[in-house]
């Protein structure tokens, strides 16, 4: 079995419902073990500057979860879209680019998966691309596997966390640290 970190956001409607049916539906897959989620953050939108102007954003809630499995990163993948969208997600329209700072009601991002470098498709590249850019993905991944190595960079996600320039907002959310478990 392989250990695959996820990192999962909802922004839209019960954030909170979302990600614990989210896990729910993680447990209840085939081949796959749920080993562990970090606390809650809430996270400052990541939005272009035309979006910015518009409106604001709400804030989203973000975990990360360490799962075992045997499915192929693909497989994985394709299961976790399907919980996605089973839970209302929908994607617009266009380019991977243009709909990266759409509102979710849920998303689940394939981190890292053990050792292994994937990028077979715009929809399928582990680590993910933005993985080390990221507060909001860094320090809940930081939670669950400090000396975690980064399988192309080379750093533990504690120090990439630690050169980390991104300024969005992120800090703990008022949640029971077993928040996943109900």
């Amino acid at each position: 079995m392989a250990r695959v970190y996820l990192s999962l956001g909802s922004n839209l409607g019960d954030r909170l419902a979302q990600l614990k049916q989210a896990v729910r539906r993680l447990r209840a897959l085939t081949d796959v073990d749920v080993v562990a989620a970090s606390p809650l953050y809430e996270a400052e939108p990541w939005e272009s500057e035309p979006e910015r102007a518009l409106h604001e954003r709400s804030w989203y809630l973000n975990c990360a979860v360490a799962i075992e499995t045997t499915l192929a990163p693909d497989a994985l993948l394709a299961a976790l879209q399907r919980i996605e969208e089973e839970l209302g997600r929908t994607r617009p329209p266009g380019t991977p680019e243009a709909r990266r700072f759409v509102p979710r009601t849920l998303d689940i991002d394939i981190l890292v998966y053990g050792t292994r470098v994937v990028s077979v498709s715009d929809t399928l590249h582990i680590p993910h691309l933005l993985l080390h850019e990221r507060a909001f993905v860094l320090r809940p991944l930081a939670d669950l596997a400090p000396d975690l190595e980064h399988p192309t960079l080379y750093r533990t996600v504690r120090d990439l966390l630690a050169e980390l320039e991104d300024e969005h907002d992120v800090r703990p959310g008022d949640y029971p640290a077993r928040w996943f478990e109900d």
